[in-house]
Parts: C-alpha cells; structure tokens; sequence
C-alpha cells in the first residue's frame, strides 16, 4: 500500500512512525524544508538553538506522553519516578539515569509573565496582591464595575470581542486582551471569530478568578498538592527539533522515505479518490508519485488550489478566502538583561527567569519575548556568560514588517526591546533571524464557510487532513499528533468516523487550566 504524508511536521512524522510501528506499511514523507519539525524544529545558529513558538511538553493524552517518552527518556538524575497531576488523575512518569550529554528530556520550571506599564503581572492573569498592586485601585474599581455591566446585560456573541467582553468585561477586555490579540492577528477583534475565544479561553472569568482566590486564602495552611504539568513540563534537552528528528530517523531506518526540499504541488484524483501526487524537488524536477491514502498537513488553501481536476466552484472560492499569520523571530545573544525594579527573581542578576514573556507595551510591535536559557541550558552555547532571547513578532507576508531586510529588522527588535527597558543595546554580542510563513491559520477572512471545504474533502475516500494548517485549525502540537494517529487508524482498518478527527481540540479544555479548586486560573490569551 502506498500512503503519502505531505509535511514533516508532528502530525506528518506521528503519522509515519506509527504506520512504521504498527503495519509493514512504508510510508513516503515529503517535505517542503530542508529540516523536519514543521513550526516545531529547532534552528541552530553559531550552537544556539532557537525553537519557534515555544513548545511545552504537555499532554492530558496519556497516549502522547508515553509516545514522547518512547523517542526520548526523562532525565531525573537518580531514575525515580516523579509525580504528576493533570487532567484529574495522577500520573507517576518514570525518569531515567540519563547524563545531561544523553538524548533525553527535561523536567523544567514554568513560567510565563505579562510585561505591561513596565511591570511583570501573572500569566495567566490571577487575581492576587501583585496583580491588583499593579493595576491600582481605580483601575481595579473599573474592571470590576465593567464586569458587573457584562454580567447583567451580556452581548450576543457574535465575535470574539463578544465573547471575552462577556467573560471579563469591557475593561479587563481592553487593559488585557484587545491590543495583544490584534497584535497577534493584525485585525479587530470584531473581526475574529467567537469559536477562537471558545477554542483558547474555555470555562474562565473573573468569577472563576475570584473563587481561585478565595480558595487560596481557605486552603493557605495545606501544605500537600499535587504538582502540575501547568508548573513543570517535559522539553528535550537540545530543543523541540531534536524529538523530531529522532521520529525522523526511526522512520527512516525502518524501511520509510523522506524527501526534504520537495514541495507538493498538485493532487490528481479520480472522482472521489486521490489517485497521484505531484512533487517538484529542490531541481526544479517534477514527477507524479501513485498512492492509496494521502495523509496531508499541508495548508487547506494550497491543498485545494492543487486538486487536478479542481474542485467545486464553492470550495475553491471558500478554501482561496483562508488567511493565515505569518512569523519572524529575532534571536538576539546579550551579555545580561536589565534587572527589573519590582522584580526580585532575576538570576544573578543576568536574567529574568520566565520561559516567555508577553509583551503589553501598545508603543512596540514585539509580541512575546523567548528566554531560551529558561527552556533549556544546552539551547545557549555559553549559558553561564550570555542569555539567548527570541523576540516574536506576528505579520503577514508582504506588509511593512515582513519586508523589511533581515538588518533592518534586527536593527528594529533591538530597538523595541531597549525602548520598553529590558536591555542595553550595547549589550547584544550577536543575532538570528528566521521567518515562518502560514505559522497560524486564522478564524476570519472566509473561515466561517469552511464547511463547505470539510465536507467536499470528507467525501474523498482515501485523503485525510491532520495537525495544523492540514485541518485549518489552532491545534496544539500534541492536539496535531491525535489527528494523525486517529488517520493512521482508519487507514489500517480501525472503525474511525471522520467526525472523530475533526473532534479532536474541540472539547479539551485549553492546557493552562488546572483541575484544582484551589489553583484555577483565569485569562488566556494567545
């Protein structure tokens, strides 16, 4: 049988191992990089290694955790296991006597920051003393007055303005949310979809914020509570690319093919089945290879504008209307950031120590800061003398940000950076640029018909659409890796309707959520 993968990504590689794993099956992975990961590789530049995005090792699918855990052990220095709560269950994850030159992953400390009027605030935001000290009392006095407005007359929710102003107030919504998540969009809030805000920010509020609080103040004397997978987390010593690569070379020792640098550009099909796939390879030469099940991660746009013969008038038209947010990050080596006054957790005074930090500031374009000594230490490649930061920023291709020269650009990050006082500019000893196209698919332009399109694309019996850009979906890396193995099911005889595939993401609750009374959160962004 022959299964095509388009993308190397997580769901592509997911996809291929367990067809390698499972059935004698050789799958052929094509890949339009040079590298594997998808938005998850890692880059290296001079022995720093950047991962774009960020990702956490985290999972409520046991599923996944032990898939992870097959490709690389976790480091725990005397092999005992540790445990671990989510998802209302304890789990205890088995470490290894693995040495820090070893293949593993890491236990690591988490924490992420909002970085707004030059203070530091909680993320997710709580409802605590630091919170409330920094907002000051008339601030204070205004969200809860906008609160009390959105809870006796809440909006219909037609937009994802709707839906947050509903949950928080029109206050917090614009102290917050507003600014940040047009930043990360690059268009009204009025414009995004509601089912966004459902999708990221499910089951939280103030009221949800103020029972965390009370629950802190009743349970202040416990001493025992589980610890989270939201305070630690799982992440490969050498980067998220490296558990990539790894699936890469496993699949590929066994009998599996992975072309990079080859670009998918067409579909053939026959009716209701895709019969051949057409590729172009880094030569410019082309050829149609056949296949019995094409598993594709590629963007639903591309997808459809390759179909040969094309597909419904409707479905093109909707699939052309998809829109998507393109990405650069700025790597930028620094001898020391500055020490923020307020803020007593730097490490010796060198650092601050978040993993990542958004940034609030409206004057600057700056999304969100990386501290990728905070990921990893063996990311930097002289962790003790110099701190490596990556500084998102979200655009599309073409606008004033994405076609400005990688200098003027750099020139620009650390310019915003400097300006909102988290370094000296004299202090930057090096930097890295690196541009992502489609790095997220948005819930606007023609994203409310996009129906049209799943239907058109179910009714093909053998093609299934998997992880990211393939289901034109938020999904989390390991929401991609359920996709793919729930195809993987089908394709070797499982009794897999396609709704169980699109369900996947729709009903799990967004992963910065805790199942605690006495430790719930309150706003997500991003």
């Amino acid at each position: 049988m022959n299964v095509i993968i388009i993308g190397a990504g997580p769901a592509g590689l997911t996809a291929g191992l367990e067809l390698i794993r499972r059935s004698d099956i050789k799958p052929l992975l094509i890949e339009a990089d040079s590298q594997v990961g998808g938005i998850s590789k890692t880059v290296v530049h001079r022995g720093n290694r950047m991962d774009l995005g960020g990702h956490r090792f985290f999972s409520k699918s046991d599923w996944v955790m032990d898939w992870w855990q097959s490709l690389l052990p976790i480091a725990g220095g005397e092999g005992d296991p540790i445990p671990i709560h989510y998802h209302r269950q304890s789990r205890w994850i088995q470490t290894s006597r693995a040495t820090p030159g070893a293949d593993c992953m890491l236990v690591r400390p988490r924490l992420s920051r909002i970085y707004f009027l030059r203070r530091l605030f909680d993320y997710p935001l709580k409802l605590n003393w630091t919170t409330l000290a920094n907002l000051g009392p008339r601030r204070v006095a205004r969200i809860m007055g906008s609160y009390a407005r959105a809870r006796l007359a809440p909006r219909p929710e037609r937009n994802l303005e709707d839906f947050i102003v509903n949950r928080f107030g029109e206050e917090l919504y614009r102290t917050f949310f507003k600014d940040y998540t047009e930043k990360v969009w690059g268009v009204p809030c009025q414009q995004i979809s509601a089912e966004w805000g459902a999708q990221r920010i499910k089951g939280l509020s103030i009221t949800e914020a103020l029972k965390h609080a009370a629950g802190r103040l009743l349970h202040s004397g416990q001493v025992t509570r589980h610890t989270s997978l939201i305070e630690r987390f799982l992440y490969p010593r050498l980067g998220p690319g490296h558990l990539w690569e790894m699936a890469a070379r496993e699949i590929t020792n066994h009998g599996g093919t992975l072309l990079l640098n080859t670009r998918v550009v067409g579909l053939q099909r026959n009716d209701h089945r895709i019969t051949g796939v057409d590729i172009v390879d880094q030569a410019g030469q082309r050829q149609t290879v056949a296949a019995d099940h094409v598993i594709s991660t590629m963007p639903v746009k591309d997808l459809i504008a390759g179909m040969s013969p094309p597909a419904p008038h409707d479905v093109q038209q909707v699939a052309q209307g998809l829109l998507y947010r393109d990405f650069i990050t700025v790597g930028l080596l620094v001898r020391r950031m500055k020490r923020h006054p307020g803020d007593s957790d730097g490490v010796a005074g060198q650092r601050l120590p978040d993993n990542w930090i958004y940034i609030q500031e409206k004057e600057v374009r700056l999304g969100r800061l990386q501290i990728f000594n905070n990921w990893s230490p063996d990311l930097v490649a002289d962790p003790d003398r110099t701190v490596w930061l990556g500084l998102e920023y979200f655009c599309n291709v073409g606008d004033d940000l994405w076609s400005l020269d990688d200098a003027a650009f750099t020139r620009l990050a650390i310019q915003e950076l400097a300006s909102i006082d988290l370094i000296d500019p004299k202090d930057v000893l090096d930097s890295h640029l690196v541009r992502v196209e489609k790095a997220y698919p948005a819930y606007f332009g023609s994203y409310a018909q996009f129906g049209v399109v799943r239907q058109w694309v179910d009714g093909l019996a053998n093609l299934w659409l998997v992880g990211r850009n393939g289901m034109h979906r938020y999904n989390n890396q390991d929401h991609s890796m359920l996709t793919a193995k729930l195809a993987v099911d089908a394709i070797l005889g499982g009794d897999v309707p396609r709704e169980a595939i699109w369900a996947v993401n729709l009903d799990d609750e967004y992963h910065e959520t805790i199942e605690h009374p006495d430790d719930r959160t309150a706003p997500q962004q991003g």
